[in-house]
């Protein structure tokens, strides 16, 4: 049986936005927004609301009622006023709390993939579940793999991200796979390293690692098929949500 259409765009720079009107996107950014957006909706926040920058962080809190926290990071340091943007830090704090996030890569890949039909955050930790739900959902679509990428630079744990979805995808059926997509699952199933290990071995893995950050918090964006939480966009409010695959299957 002939499924959809899979492609992978190496990095958010490469997104034409016109081209994602009608498709089904989903954004990679593995260290670690999409990793963070994941676990923090596992962790019970209202919602994850990603912005391009600060300033539009702060205008979005402005007329906004809820409870809600500010979290960010540019260029890897922490926003002044804001919220460290990994889950050790938000964790405790994000119950019950919409997160305006803010980052380098992520929430930007998100914001210009936001023409898309239908768009879902993912990371190594959602990605069994998203898989799962991609197939019930939207099995005869063209489905988008958007890697972020750093700062105009293709990233090794994205597309090993988009791998990873590809691997589980398949799992449920014959997809059409573009040279890119092919290229990603091949890398997926061919790496001998550790997930952790590989994260560590990448060029953000090594410049997170040498600034100081502890291993444990790539040892858990490594962590594969640890939450069922599906993210996903709502174009008018701006909001990503849980779509959790658990509930709808029951």
């Amino acid at each position: 049986m002939s499924m959809g259409d899979i492609h992978v765009i190496f990095k958010k720079e490469d997104i034409k936005e016109e081209l994602m009107v009608g498709k089904v996107a989903v954004v990679f950014d593995v260290l670690f927004a999409t990793t963070t957006i994941t676990a923090a909706l596992a962790d019970g926040a209202s919602s994850v609301i990603p912005v391009y920058d600060a300033a539009h962080a702060e205008e979005r809190a402005k007329n906004f009622s809820e409870p809600y926290i500010l979290a960010g990071e540019d260029q890897g340091q922490v926003i002044e006023g804001f919220h460290h943007p990994l889950r050790t830090h938000l964790q405790p704090v994000v119950k019950g709390k919409h997160v305006i996030l803010s980052t380098t890569n992520g929430t930007v890949a998100l914001q210009r993939s936001s023409q898309a039909s239908h768009l879902y955050a993912s990371s190594l930790l959602n990605n069994p579940a998203m898989a799962a739900f991609l197939y019930e959902q939207h099995e005869n679509d063209t489905i988008m793999l958007v890697c972020s990428g750093s700062s105009g630079q293709y990233t090794l744990e994205d597309f090993y991200g988009a791998g990873s979805l590809i691997h589980y995808l398949q799992k449920q059926g014959n997809w059409n796979l573009s040279d890119a997509a092919l290229t990603a699952w091949l890398f997926y199933k061919g790496n001998h390293l550790s997930q952790a290990d590989l994260l560590c071995e990448s060029r953000i893995g090594q410049i997170l690692l040498k600034a100081g950050l502890n291993r444990k918090e790539i040892e858990f964006a490594a962590s594969e098929g640890q939450f069922h939480t599906i993210p996903t966009y709502n174009p008018i409010s701006g909001q990503l949500k849980e779509g959790d695959y658990e509930s709808r299957k029951t």
